[in-house]
């Protein structure tokens, strides 16, 4: 009777390490890092950040991380969630994929349903033509998403290749959002703070 309990148990262990294998090969964190679990149960002392002269950012999608540079002096790094597919660049509208790329702030909310965002403008150039390539968005689409970035004003949003990805507040302890790139709501609040519209945002894999 021992035997078979214990057989049970280890076949039960065996298949949870199995699972949780397979989940991150597909690029989800099941098992927050510890110094989030540490984020989320304690505010911490904060030390205000410096005035920023030439401040950008530095999305490092595999990594969880986000940067504040200004100029090349790093700042701060903050820990962050994905999209709920968070391996590979976005393609299109639903697809979970946090974009990869070079963007920009667009827009600043204060009345986010996730605290604080930051506008952050997908689909860029390069999105626009890979969209009329592939037939996603007409030529007018493409000629509009064009003109809007090359005036550090908001792309289209509302086109088949998806839109509406913002940095926001609501907890980076797994990768949760449609595509946006998420952080604890202190963290967001720093940057929301600090950085003007026109900002860079550099997203890498």
């Amino acid at each position: 009777m021992k035997k078979a309990v214990l057989v049970s148990i280890c076949c039960a262990f065996l298949v949870v390490i199995i699972y949780i294998a397979a989940a991150q090969r597909n690029g989800r964190r099941l098992i927050p890092a510890a110094e989030n679990v540490i984020d989320s149960m304690q505010k911490k002392t904060r030390e205000p950040l410096p005035s920023l002269k030439n401040p950008h950012l530095l999305v490092k999608k595999k990594e969880r991380k986000l940067e504040l540079y200004d100029g090349e002096k790093l700042i701060k790094t903050y820990n962050i969630g994905l999209g709920f597919a968070p391996a590979g660049d976005k393609e299109t509208e639903g697809d979970g994929k946090t974009p990869e790329g070079e963007f920009y702030i667009f827009t600043k909310n204060a009345k986010s349903r996730f605290y604080l965002s930051l506008g952050i403008s997908y689909p860029s150039v390069d999105d626009a033509e890979r969209g009329l390539r592939d037939n996603l968005i007409s030529k007018q689409e493409r000629d509009a998403i064009t003109e809007a970035v090359n005036s550090k004003k908001a792309p289209l949003q509302k086109t088949k290749l998806g839109g509406e990805i913002y940095i926001h507040g609501g907890g980076a302890l797994n990768d949760w959002t449609q595509g946006c790139i998420a952080l604890v709501n202190e963290d967001v609040k720093e940057l929301f703070d600090a950085l003007p519209i026109a900002t860079k945002v550099f997203i890498e894999a």
